[in-house]
């Protein structure tokens, strides 16, 4: 095998400056107390991660439908889709045990994600296939018989690189979309890789749903995608990707840039630390919640009517005597 592999990329200023920027702002997360540890947050971005990469895909059910699949209620839907939420779900509650340089593994991942829609699940393809927009042949995999070395030198190449891993995810991602494995499942498969990479790096990872940038902006990501194949390298696509998880983060954890404490205005980071706060103390005012959270009552009473309306919170008993009562949406 060739130890001498090398993907094809460069390193632009612009990258580089992105890099910067995301390590600056995971630090700031670090630092915010109790960030993302609260179990329905985390459920929540699970499931958004899980309906929006299935949703590039083609998968039909809505956010709600994939919430209830999950919580085992019955669907009215096509069994297929049903089963591809199912599959998902199961593959992500892998991670903690995945090992991202683990070809194995990959294999164990892609098993998951797609038991019972293909019948190779688990298993590198044994045919040519071709990606198709519309009728047009747009990239054609690698050939069959290449595929186990090719991603195994792909496997040890990001597990030896000295490059950061937010870099090594996107480069990872590209080329394995590049060499497309599996007869099926590989955009979901590489999506998962991608966040299982940085997960390994920065635990939060795990629970942000940059899956769902990828879905909104998924013709950019399509544009990456080729714009890298026509310049038989991956720059542009992790210059994209750098730019999804930037502002995923910015979306999903509300932190300025300028300010070390959590932004003022409605976000993932501050609906955490007030659900967490409330679980733990039912009984609490907004206003001692403001004092021990260090924040103004008008925030407090913005974000707890904010939790009421999405159906996070409920308040049981009168205003004075009453408690708070943290759902699972």
């Amino acid at each position: 095998m060739d130890t001498g592999y090398k993907p094809p990329f460069d390193i632009t200023e612009n990258i580089a400056n992105l890099v910067i920027e995301i390590c600056q702002t995971v630090s700031k997360v670090q630092a915010a107390p109790n960030f993302s540890r609260n179990p329905k947050l985390r459920k929540k971005n699970r499931i958004k991660s899980i309906h929006s990469s299935l949703s590039i895909e083609h998968n039909s059910l809505t956010e709600d439908q994939v919430t209830a699949v999950i919580d085992g209620k019955r669907v009215v839907a096509p069994r297929k889709d049903i089963m591809e939420v199912q599959n998902a779900y199961n593959a992500y509650n892998e991670m903690t045990s995945l090992n991202p340089y683990s070809v194995k593994d990959l294999l164990r991942a892609h098993g998951i994600m797609m038991r019972g829609l293909a019948s190779d699940a688990g298993s590198f393809r044994a045919r040519g296939i071709g990606v198709y927009k519309g009728s047009e042949l747009i990239h054609m995999g690698t050939r069959p018989e290449y595929v186990p070395a090719f991603v195994e030198q792909l496997a040890r190449w990001t597990k030896d690189s000295n490059l950061h891993p937010l870099i090594k995810a996107c480069i990872f991602h590209y080329e394995f979309e590049y060499i497309h494995p599996f007869s099926d499942g590989n955009g979901r498969t590489g999506r998962l890789w991608h966040t299982l990479i940085l997960s390994k790096w920065e635990p939060l990872f795990a629970w942000l749903p940059i899956e769902s940038l990828v879905y909104e902006r998924q013709e950019e990501y399509y544009k990456a995608l080729a714009d890298s194949d026509n310049e038989g390298k991956s720059t542009k696509f992790i210059d994209f990707m750098l730019t999804v998880v930037r502002d995923a983060l910015k979306r999903n954890v509300g932190i300025n840039n300028d300010d070390v404490g959590i932004n003022v205005g409605i976000n993932e980071a501050l609906k955490n630390k007030v659900l967490e706060y409330l679980e733990e103390n039912p009984k609490a005012s907004a206003r001692v919640v403001a004092l021990d959270l260090g924040i103004s009552s008008r925030q407090v009473e913005r974000m707890i009517a904010k939790l009421k309306e999405e159906n996070l919170l409920t308040r049981q008993g009168s205003n004075k005597n009453g408690t708070w009562v943290v759902l699972e949406k």
